[in-house]
This record gives structure tokens, sequence and C-alpha cells, in this order.
């Protein structure tokens, strides 16, 4: 029984990640279209890629975005999540299933509203309405993540600290953001990722401000550009660098609970 699984772990594994692998071969073959046998080891489209000023601005688009949208988003999750662990309110259950929403909406249809709300606020078009936008998205894992924490914290430990004279925010402070700081920082990452990786909604509400996601369409419109293999294995390393961050954080945040 172990000896399937494990093989169906492998296909499963196999099936995700071939076409990535491929792309990644690819994008240091020598010849433009992506056949085998392959041509020659070149660093050819690399060089043409980052050699493109537009290549360079939808990287700091994406990376302005990202780290603005994980802020906004990582503040906004734990300040959701922290509201659940220390209050009981009426419609509490509402509460929670509105802050998870947005990643349950189909992508097209939020971002259909989120152009259509940004551009009656006039930031229709700019790197703002992307974090904005982004912020929606990326909220709800950094709720949930920093929730799973604070599900995990002894409740008399904030307590003990007010009777011990601590304020709410010295509290806060000394007893919660401590606790939760692994949490929060894995939140980060992972909101991170989400944004870098984002098309659809940043496709809407970019405009002229695109980010790498939405140039790399623009590029394969019409063409077969082996460009596209070089941009995808740099965002793929950068995505993944992201997630495993996030994931040994989360890890290092159990072996200390």
């Amino acid at each position: 029984m172990r000896a399937v699984l494990l093989l169906y772990l492998a296909a499963v594994f196999v099936f995700v990640f071939a076409p990535i692998v491929a792309s990644i071969v690819f994008s240091f073959n020598s010849d433009r279209f992506p056949t085998i046998p392959l041509g020659s080891f070149s660093m050819e489209w690399y060089v043409k890629a980052f050699s493109d000023e537009g290549v360079w601005v939808a990287f700091k688009n994406s990376l302005i975005v990202s780290v603005c949208a994980a802020t906004l988003s990582t503040f906004i999750g734990f300040a959701t999540a922290y509201t659940d662990y220390r209050y009981g309110f009426r419609f509490k259950g509402a509460y929670i299933a509105l802050a998870l929403l947005p990643p349950t909406v189909p992508l097209i249809i939020l971002a259909l509203a989120m152009l259509a709300w940004l551009s009656q606020l006039g930031l229709s078009g700019t790197l703002t309405g992307i974090v904005i936008a982004h912020t929606v998205l990326g909220a709800p894992f950094a709720m949930a993540v920093t929730r799973l924490r604070l599900s995990q914290m002894d409740p008399s430990l904030e307590a003990a600290a007010w009777n011990l004279g601590a304020s709410e925010w010295s509290a806060m402070r000394h007893v919660i953001l401590p606790f939760c700081l692994p949490a929060i920082l894995s939140a980060f990452c992972l909101t991170a990722a989400v944004s870098f990786d984002e098309f659809a909604v940043a496709w809407f509400v970019s405009g002229l401000n695109k980010t790498v996601p939405v140039m790399i369409l623009e590029i394969l419109q019409g063409n077969v550009d082996p460009r596209i293999n070089a941009i995808g294995t740099v965002v793929f390393l950068t995505s993944m660098t992201l997630v495993i961050a996030a994931q040994l954080l989360l890890m290092a945040k159990g072996k200390s609970t």
C-alpha cells in the first residue's frame, strides 16, 4: 500500500512539474523552437529578455506591487485573525466567512468588479489599483495562516500579561506579536508569491502599468518567443523561493510550539 501511495505521489509531481521543468530546460536551448533533440546550451534568451527595458519595468512593477500588497495583506490578515481570537460578538461566523470570501469568487468576476470599483475611484490603470486588488486576494491567506497560529496560543498568556500590569498594546507587543511572528513572516511570503504570480485581476486593472504575468501574455500573442521560457523560469524560481520560505517558517513555528 505504501508503495502505491508513493507511486501515486510521484505521478502527481511529474504531472504538475514536468511542463515547468521542460520550460526551464528549453530556456537554455539555443534553438528558437522547443523541439527534441535540443540544440546547444545557451544563455541567449536570458540575455535578450533582460536586455529589454520593458521586462525590467514589468519586474519592477511586480516587485513593488507584491511587496506592498503582501504588507497590507499581512496586516489586515493579522488584524482580522486577532479580532476573531480576542473578541466574541454577534454574527462572528458571518464576519469570518466574509473575510475568507475573495478566493472563492471566480477571478474573472472579481477582476470585473475591481475594474468597475477602481474606475470609480480613479485608480484603474495605476499600481495603487493593482495593490488594492491583490490585497483583497491576499488578505484571506494571511488571515488563515495567522489564525492557525493564534489557535495554538494559550488564552491565559495575554490575560497574565494584563494582570501583571501590561496595557493592551504592551501585551500585543510583548506577547501576541512574538508568538505570531513566524506566521506573520510566513503570511508575508505567501501573499507576496500570490501577488507576484497573479494574472487575471492584474490584466483587467493594470492599464499601461504591466506586471510580469501581463507582459508575458502580450509577448505570447501571435508569437513563439523563447524569451518567455527565460522570463518564466525567473518567475517560477522567485515564486517557489517565497512559497518554500513560507513553508519553512510554518514548520519552524510548529516545532517551537
